[in-house]
Order: structure tokens, then C-alpha cells, then sequence
């Protein structure tokens, strides 16, 4: 394939977890995801380094957002792409995962983009069928590229993200995307806040190298960013909050609140979004302040950055030669 604008050799042939990367990883994937995200922009084609691919996403879990950007990222490179969908797929009839992945691995595509409630699927299909592998959300695991997306946001506001405060408030205890933000601005060296109540929090919270805080407004004290969560209902078991309007009042973002955080702090949200829960619909219609359809933007130029340099690793590249031809 072509190498137009590559600095180094990218090592990865799957993104399972933000701890498959070093720092000089995601600086590749941030240069890559700057020159798309331009291009997509301003309408300008991109490189087809994918031409002559097949990619597969096999979301056993319902997706919007994250199934038609990894849809977009992959055609505006070429790629031919299949969409799996678990509910209509024979493990609905009984068939075993292992067989599933199997199967899907001798129509001989190559890559495959995996969304699965068990945390670890995305690393098993990778191991079990030996294909290039994105992990887009395991459970409550991680969720690598939407990390990458969501620090890639704040780096064209800021240029890094090192020594920046950033807060993550809400149901931290079923977030993998919480997860992975973690692991990811800590590896770039920010100041990373989690904020939630005590049943929202996972036990081992106060050893992932952040602060954590019960109180809203202590949380907020000098932060640059703030990112908000959603409560997951569908992964919970128990009443782990006593009401939507209570929890509005602990942990809700608004104007008034946002005003304890630093000047400029930025609002996130990796979406679907609770209007009127976890944060006040005016805040988040406020483009001054709130970056979250920015972050759709960039998950699109993310994941094409992702989805090329996996490619440009993989063991088994049949498709395109270094030169670019077919």
C-alpha cells in the first residue's frame, strides 16, 4: 500500500486495547487522523490506501454512531465493507462464537471490527482467526478508538493534552469508555479526574493513577475539559441510583456548574446522550463550550487512521502492494 505521510513503520496489526500502544503509536495515529479529518473537511478524497480490502463489522451488540463511523472510515478508503448484524447471525440459532468467528475468518476478509457485551471478545476473535482487529467496545472493558478520538478532539483545541485537568463524571463503574480514556491520558500525561457516586465507581477506581471524587462541584475545581457519561441502565442489575432528578442534582453538567472549572473548559460526551440527566440540553447545544459533535467528526478521521495503519502491519496484506497498485 502507499506510504504517503507515514514517519514510521506502524507495529500494530489489531487495536484490542489502549495498552497495545506507546505514546509514539498514538502521535502516528494523531498525524494520520489531523490529515483526514482536513480532507473530510473540505471534501477532498482521500488516499484509497485501502482499495481491494474487505472489512467486516461484527457488532453483536445494538450501535449507531460507532457502526456508521467505522462504515464511513472504511469506504472513504476503499474498502468494500460488510455489516454483521448478531441479530439475524446463526449464534441467535445456537452456534458457538468460536465457530461464528471461524467461519467469518474462511471468507478470508481483512479486517474485521468487533463490538461484543463480553469483555475480551475483540482480543479473541483477533487470536482465533488471525485477522487485523478492531476492538469497538467489549463489554465493559474498553473502547480503544473512541479514546483516541475523544484525546485526538482536545489536541487540535490544544495542541496536547499533557498537564491539561480533565474530568470524567457519571456511571464510571460500566464505562469502557472510561477505561480507556484512562489509560490514555494518563499515558499522555494529563491530570485525569473521575467524579461519580459510590455505586457508580469500581472498587479498584483509586488505583488507575486518577483522583476520584464523590462531590461535583470539588471535581470540577480547575478542570480544562469535562466529559460526561451516560447512565447505563441496560448493564445494570440494581437500583444503583435512587432517581434521574436526584442524580441531575449531584452529577448533572450545566451553565451554572460548569462555572467552578476552569475558564474555556471544554464539555464531552461520548453519546447517546440523557438531555436533562447526566447533562442540561442548552449546555450541550453550546458549540463554545461543547465539543461533542467535533468528536463525532473526528471519530470518523480516527478510525480511518486506525483502520490504515492496522492494514499497513498486517501479516497477511493480499490486497495492495507497496506501490499502491491493486
Amino acid at each position: 500500500m502507499s506510504r504517503t505521510g507515514f514517519s514510521y513503520d506502524f507495529p500494530h496489526a489489531s487495536l484490542v486495547s489502549i495498552g497495545d500502544l506507546n505514546p509514539l503509536d498514538v502521535r502516528m495515529i494523531f498525524e494520520r487522523s489531523a490529515v483526514h479529518f482536513d480532507n473530510n473537511r473540505a471534501g477532498t478524497r482521500a488516499e484509497r490506501t485501502l482499495d481491494g480490502a474487505t472489512l467486516i463489522n461484527l457488532f453483536f451488540e445494538n450501535s449507531t454512531r460507532t457502526l456508521a463511523s467505522f462504515e464511513i472510515a472504511a469506504k472513504r478508503l476503499g474498502a468494500h465493507v460488510i455489516n454483521f448484524s448478531a441479530g439475524s447471525a446463526s449464534i441467535s440459532k445456537g452456534e458457538s462464537l468460536e465457530d461464528t468467528a471461524l467461519t467469518l475468518a474462511a471468507m478470508r476478509p481483512d479486517l474485521q471490527v468487533v463490538r461484543h457485551s463480553a469483555a475480551g471478545a475483540a482480543q479473541y476473535f483477533a487470536r482465533v482467526t488471525g485477522v487485523s482487529t478492531v476492538n469497538a467496545g467489549d463489554g465493559a472493558h474498553e473502547h480503544p478508538t473512541q479514546a483516541l478520538l475523544d484525546a485526538f478532539t482536545l489536541t487540535r483545541r490544544w495542541g496536547e493534552v499533557g498537564g491539561r485537568r480533565i474530568l470524567i463524571v457519571g456511571d464510571i463503574l460500566h464505562s469502557r469508555v472510561a477505561r480507556s480514556n484512562v489509560a490514555l491520558l494518563n499515558m499522555l500525561h494529563a491530570d485525569v479526574r473521575l467524579c461519580a457516586p459510590a455505586t457508580l465507581l469500581p472498587e479498584d477506581a483509586d488505583r488507575w493513577g486518577v483522583q476520584v471524587f464523590h462531590d461535583l462541584d470539588e471535581a470540577l475545581e480547575g478542570c480544562d475539559a469535562v466529559m460526561a457519561l451516560r447512565i447505563q441502565r441496560e448493564r445494570m442489575s440494581g437500583g444503583l441510583i435512587p432517581s434521574d432528578r436526584e442524580y441531575r442534582a449531584l452529577y448533572g453538567l450545566d451553565h451554572a456548574r460548569l462555572e467552578r472549572a476552569a475558564p474555556g473548559c471544554l464539555v464531552m460526551h461520548p453519546g447517546p446522550m440523557n438531555r436533562g440527566v447526566e447533562i442540561d440540553g442548552a449546555l450541550a447545544d453550546d458549540r463554545e463550550r461543547a465539543v461533542i459533535l467535533e468528536q463525532v467528526e473526528a471519530g470518523v478521521a480516527v478510525r480511518m487512521a486506525v483502520l490504515e495503519l492496522i492494514s499497513s502491519a498486517s501479516p497477511n496484506q493480499r490486497y495492495v502492494s507497496d506501490s499502491g497498485d491493486a
